[in-house]
């Protein structure tokens, strides 16, 4: 796409007649839209030779440069647009404000446009490039009323199901523009003219755009009524939440054996459960199927409340209130996990409302659009979604749902307080450049010193907005006050919260890194910091198990690896740091990191998604996860054996060979797909959650931090829990609800990995046999028992080992598969 944009932007609340007018005299436009304040657009087609003056006056001039065509004669002008439109699909119009020529549009169809050869082209793909007139008159927002009014022309189009462009990498003004109604930016091409981006833009995206747009403009958020500010807590979505969530509680603590319920008889495939709780008189009703690993999977409209003996509606919140003592939540903790369930069960109901993609589109939908859609949390976490901290704006601008665009607020932090560390050959300056751009650089750079301030005694950082506002501005005012911190405005690009709400992706280029920001909201057991200390030897961690991976050939040849958090840098506060114990929230309040983007690793034809998407139901029940299946075109067997070469192979691998283990839960990995099926899986958030658990390697000095005492008895539980319990439990059932494949052609499927990979490894024999993961049975570590005993600090971080909860035992789903020259199991 190519355009000149010279007009502010305002907003407006148009008034649209998409109907060709069939008034004597117009026929040929073909679109009308008036917008108050601003006047009427109408769109008529280009007639050839007539309007060639006119497009030659345009494109001639020194602001269309990126049009490409300013030395060119008239008669090349009226040649170039003759060929334009010789492609099937392809259409110029030229549009007219008030009935003076105002823009030129380019439509095409991608599939006969030499960008089809760049990617995937989908069936609804058209193009456009878009050339504003020169302004005769300054009108506030005029180019963006015309951008609203192309895509409007565009999507009116039954036919055009995405807007793919294809800027000029230079063209910051149309970056601008495009970002803000909706275009996903994925990927960088070059063509035979420029270096472009590649972006696309779905009426989805589009609709979201103008609405999220609507609402950062509104002047009074104040007058607006509140049942407009929180359209999703309805009666009936109420209760479609509490139901879901209800059964989410009830599966989940029966797994962990804090709820026993008594089971009153079997009715066919199902069991008929009695679950008495600590208020006389109350009782609950419900069916379930025990699958394997313990899995209740319960059937959510059988579950019924009675108060003695009559129905009541069923509500989470008062669920933990009757079962408060069962459970074991003491009275101090008890206020903090009320509030962060009905804090997870706000955003059921928001998600449930927002829903923008069933199952089946979903499974067709772009990285970040999958991302802000995921429907859980946690899988094994009741309280998953607490956010303490937020409101109802915040959650509206920063919770990952919302799919908001955001823009960081960007500091200058003083050496003297700031330390910076990256990945070997790579520099402060270097990274800021790349990162911010020159531009960027030397405007904060300009405002340092128009305070009188050195810009080289500081080093700039990325900021949450919420944590600016919440915490930095009022904990941090005396380094604000002595300029060891200075507030350097909000930064050019747009980004959009992941799944782990604290961490950002690049909207606005997505080929540069990932930040992840302090963030003190009280979250799933942890206050969301980021500490300062752990900072300093971040990436040289990364680097350190890059290098192994790198330097493995099984890796290698599996794909799998990390994205490197390859910078970072923490500031360490005057009072708190010196005065506050080395785990207290106060000290991780101001810290960030950089970390590598899988977007320019893709090779064509290849995708993304995180890997919580394969755990994703929509508000209907259907599951992502058989859809991807089904589109692969392959059998679940042959798609899932693809799946565990690239999942759970490595971390065999890891754990087997290096003593190396991760947190490899779905929202840590990123698979990457081709035609549906994957192919890589990439691990992040590596810094905080990867350990060496095994062996005794001679590490770097800042790499031993991650070297940790673990019980014999316990380290296989890096396997069994974090990976069989923790995730595959909730694929299995999610397979075999939807009849994709039965429980026993899952663990066989898994069974067979494993035993597969120790085939190949006979060198690690005495390993196998230490840690066997054939063993009939492994211990249940408890997750939620941990959140209840204490949701302020889930683990002691020094010794996690130690602060585990078990309950008894689980029957492992692969001993049944044991290899036949494995033997015996032992224990």
């Amino acid at each position: 796409m190519n355009s000149h944009v010279t007009s502010q932007q305002d907003h407006a609340r148009p008034v649209t007649d998409k109907r060709a007018d069939e008034r004597p005299g117009e026929h040929a436009i073909c679109f009308r839209k008036s917008v108050p304040n601003v006047g009427e657009f109408t769109v008529r087609a280009l007639r050839l030779p007539e309007d060639v003056p006119l497009v030659h006056d345009w494109v001639s001039r020194d602001y269309a440069h990126y049009w490409g065509m300013q030395n060119e004669s008239m008669q090349e002008v009226e040649d170039a647009y003759r060929e334009i439109l010789r492609p099937p699909g392809s259409k110029v119009f030229i549009g007219q404000h008030d009935g003076a020529p105002a823009f030129l549009l380019e439509w095409y169809r991608a599939s006969e446009d030499p960008i089809g050869r760049y990617y995937d082209v989908r069936p609804g793909d058209h193009g456009m490039h878009l050339l504003v007139a020169p302004a005769e008159r300054a009108i506030p927002g005029f180019t963006w009323q015309v951008f609203q009014a192309v895509l409007e022309f565009m999507f009116g189009d039954d036919s055009v199901e995405r807007i793919v462009v294809e800027p000029d990498v230079r063209n910051d003004k149309i970056h601008r523009l495009n970002r803000r109604a909706g275009f996903e930016y994925q990927q960088i091409l070059q063509l035979s003219k420029k270096t472009a981006y590649l972006a696309f833009c779905t009426r989805e995206r589009y609709r979201d755009a103008l609405l999220r747009d609507q609402r950062e403009s509104a002047t009074d958020a104040s007058s607006q009524p509140c049942a407009a500010a929180v359209p999703h807590l309805s009666p009936g979505v109420w209760a479609q939440v509490n139901t879901a969530h209800l059964r989410k509680i009830l599966s989940e603590l029966c797994h962990e054996r804090v709820l026993q319920p008594r089971q009153r008889s079997g009715e066919g495939r199902w069991d008929a459960y009695t679950l008495a709780t600590d208020v006389p008189g109350v009782e609950y009703r419900f069916r379930a199927q025990r699958l394997a690993l313990d899995h209740w999977h319960i059937d959510a409209d059988s579950i019924e409340k009675y108060v003695d003996g009559r129905r009541a509606p069923l509500d989470s919140v008062r669920f933990i209130i009757e079962v408060r003592e069962t459970i074991g939540l003491s009275p101090a903790k008890l206020p903090t996990y009320l509030e962060e369930i009905a804090s997870t069960l706000y955003s059921a109901a928001y998600k449930w409302v927002h829903q923008r993609f069933d199952a089946e589109q979903l499974a067709q939908a772009e990285f970040q659009d999958i991302e802000s859609a995921m429907s859980e949390g946690h899988p094994c976490f009741v309280a998953n979604n607490g956010r303490i901290g937020f409101d109802l704006a915040d959650h509206g601008q920063y919770a990952p749902e919302a799919g908001a665009d955001v823009r960081l607020v960007w500091v200058a932090a003083h050496v003297d307080r700031a330390s910076f560390a990256a990945v070997t050959g790579l520099s402060y300056r270097e990274l800021v450049r790349e990162e911010l751009g020159a531009d960027t650089v030397a405007a904060f750079e300009d405002t340092l010193r128009r305070q009188g301030l050195d810009p080289d005694a500081y080093l700039f950082m990325p900021v949450h907005p919420w944590q600016w506002d919440n915490k930095l501005a009022p904990l941090f005012a005396a380094e604000i006050a002595a300029q060891r911190l200075v507030f350097l405005g909000r930064g050019a690009d747009r980004y959009r919260a992941q799944q782990s709400i604290r961490t950002f992706f690049n909207l606005s280029q997505p080929h540069r890194c990932y930040v992840k920001t302090a963030l003190s909201i009280l979250n799933m057991g942890f206050m969301r910091g980021l500490s300062p200390y752990y900072m300093e030897t971040t990436p040289a961690i990364n680097e350190w198990v890059h290098a192994l991976i790198q330097e493995d050939g099984f890796l290698r040849e599996t794909g799998f690896t990390i994205l490197r958090e390859v910078a970072s840098i923490g500031y360490r506060h005057g009072h708190f740091d010196t005065a506050l114990p080395s785990h207290s929230p106060h000290k991780k309040m101001l810290a960030a990191l950089w970390r590598e983007s899988p977007v320019p690793g893709l090779r064509p034809g290849q995708r993304v998604m995180t890997m919580a998407a394969l755990l994703h139901r929509d508000r209907d029940g259907a599951a992502l996860l058989p859809v991807l299946i089904q589109r692969s075109g392959l059998e679940p067997r042959a798609w899932l054996r693809r799946y565990l070469r690239c999942y759970l192979s490595p971390l065999l691998h890891c754990f087997y060979a290096h003593g190396l283990v991760f947190m490899p839960h779905g929202e840590n990995l990123i698979l990457v797909l081709e035609d549906d099926a994957p192919v890589r899986a990439l691990m992040k958030d590596v810094g905080e959650e990867v350990a060496i658990i095994e062996g005794e390697p001679k590490l770097p000095e800042k790499v031993r931090r991650i070297a940790v005492s673990v019980p014999e008895e316990l380290k296989s539980l890096s396997i069994f829990t974090d990976v069989f319990d923790c995730f595959f439990r909730f694929v299995a059932e999610i397979l075999w609800a939807h009849d994709t494949c039965s429980e026993a052609e899952f663990w066989r499927a898994v069974a067979e990995c494993v035993s597969d990979y120790e085939r190949a490894h006979p060198e690690y024999a005495d390993r196998f046999r230490r840690f066997d993961l054939f063993a009939p049975e492994f211990a249940l570590s408890c997750l939620n028992r941990l959140q209840l005993a204490n949701n302020e600090q889930l683990l002691d971080l020094a010794d996690p080992a130690a602060s585990l909860q078990f309950a008894g035992m689980l029957q492992n789903p692969i001993a049944p598969y044991r290899p036949a020259e494995r033997g015996a199991a032992g224990r």
